[in-house]
């Protein structure tokens, strides 16, 4: 349940689908006769649009707001494989158009950095057992 300002409950009227996600929208009737409205929206009403799963991203905000310096160390845990992946690339642009296209593109350049990662970890003989089984 969302609430304005005014302490109105806000109604879940529709759903709709914009980029792939499904989006539902908020408001209340009760925004034309609101003291307060000025201060809450220029509209007709104060509309609310939430993605479906808004909570999880909610969810990880508040826990890297408690913890902040887990994004630091996600990141720098990040850069190595990026740095690694551009480098074999040869620090240009992908060689694909379209988003289809680059997603698998990069989808491959992630699958040679695991791969060899596992071989240079674990070596080839208990890949090719775990690869078999």
């Amino acid at each position: 349940t969302y609430r304005c300002p005014a302490g109105e409950r806000l109604t879940r009227r529709f759903t709709s689908i914009e980029n792939g996600m499904a989006l539902h929208v908020y408001w209340t009737t009760c925004c034309e006769r609101c003291a307060l409205k000025e201060l809450c929206t220029t509209g007709k009403q104060r509309r609310i649009k939430r993605w479906e799963h808004e909570d999880v991203l909610d969810a990880m905000q508040e826990r890297l707001d408690r913890a902040p310096a887990t994004a630091r160390l996600r990141r720098q845990t990040v850069e190595h494989p990026f740095g690694t992946i551009k480098a074999w690339m040869g620090a240009t642009h992908f060689l694909t158009r379209t988003l289809e296209r680059v997603r698998t593109e990069m989808s491959l350049h992630v699958l040679a950095y695991n791969l060899k990662r596992v071989l240079a970890i674990l070596g080839p003989g208990p890949l090719l057992v775990a690869i078999q089984s």
